[in-house]
């Protein structure tokens, strides 16, 4: 879009799903009382298999890299041109994104994932919804509403594209233009693979600004655990083709549950759901008193988002809605 830049808030807030501490604070229970459904992680997570006491013993080696590197060179088909940076956590990356180029104006798109405009604001950059820009944030598919973007919106000379939830829809990814310069897609492996306290994360783009960021971030970035389970999971083909279905039932079955009970389908990914309500706050209070958490926006007073909950916990959500 080209337009006169709008000057978005300098110092955005860092507003985030979890938070149960809080929850818990305000509305009693323990944690185990509660169902998070705030964060868009998927509730069925990878299991956890053959790790070793080296892997926590010891610092990790080089070999250890390379592999997870190769198994998510193979996953994602990142091309031969295209680097890969395992990280601890995306959210560890998207800090380190500002200092690729020189600071001026990143347009971002609201509403999205505001982690991206609060670190390019901490680093004195111009946060703007419009081009012209010298860098550009996508969230793909955008976090909250599912909002799918295409080539042609890469388009800055620094252009991040954020696809932490693009695994439940590997066909829209737009992995194929990391090897171009000033291109890199950031993966989360914490939210599909829902193992989010491994802290794992991926850059992936051109060697060029894949190598400045392997200098910012330093040796042994990434844990001997998270390269061992990181490495296997990515390996496995056939759990992440079982769990795209699952994960696809299950929220088609959400939406008739929470459509059914007054709400309407804005739109969302198969790991998280938005939708509007009449008034956000009093359902994230009703669902809260059943020890439910959900997800509300300071920006939207209908705005209710919500992930899918455990297998024991439908019947629960059923009940409090």
């Amino acid at each position: 879009m080209v337009g006169q830049a709008k000057n978005l808030n300098p110092r955005v807030a860092r507003d985030h799903g979890g938070g149960l501490d809080g929850a818990m604070a305000r509305y009693g229970g323990t944690r185990s009382d509660w169902i998070d459904l705030s964060t868009g992680i998927n509730p069925h997570p990878y299991a956890i298999s053959g790790l070793l006491t080296s892997d926590w013993a010891e610092l990790p080696d080089h070999g250890a890299f390379e592999r997870l590197s190769d198994a998510a060179r193979k996953f994602w088909n990142v091309p031969d041109g295209a680097e890969i940076l395992p990280a601890p956590g995306a959210s560890a990356v998207i800090a380190r994104m500002p200092a690729l180029a020189k600071t001026g104006r990143v347009q971002i798109t609201m509403p999205t994932y505001n982690e991206h405009a609060a670190a390019f604001s901490a680093q004195g950059w111009t946060v703007q919804d419009c081009a012209p820009a010298e860098a550009r944030v996508i969230v793909h598919p955008n976090n909250p509403d599912g909002r799918i973007w295409h080539d042609a919106d890469a388009n800055a000379p620094l252009t991040v594209i954020d696809e932490s939830f693009c695994d439940v829809a590997p066909d829209a990814s737009l992995i194929h233009l990391a090897e171009r310069p000033g291109i890199v897609v950031l993966k989360s492996f914490g939210k599909f693979w829902g193992l989010a306290g491994l802290r794992l994360g991926f850059a992936i783009g051109h060697p060029e600004l894949i190598a400045r960021l392997n200098d910012l971030t330093g040796p042994w970035s990434v844990a001997g655990p998270a390269l061992r389970v990181g490495e296997q999971a990515l390996r496995d083909q056939g759990w992440a083709a079982a769990t795209r279905a699952r994960l696809a039932d299950e929220a088609e079955r959400l939406d008739h549950l929470v459509v059914t009970k007054g709400a309407r389908l804005i739109g969302g990914t198969s790991l998280f759901r938005l939708y509007e309500v009449d008034d956000a706050t009093a359902w994230q209070d009703r669902l809260a008193r059943a020890r439910i958490w959900s997800r509300i926006f300071p920006y939207s007073k209908t705005y209710l988002r919500l992930g899918l909950p455990p297998t024991d916990g439908w019947a629960r959500l059923e009940a409090a809605l």
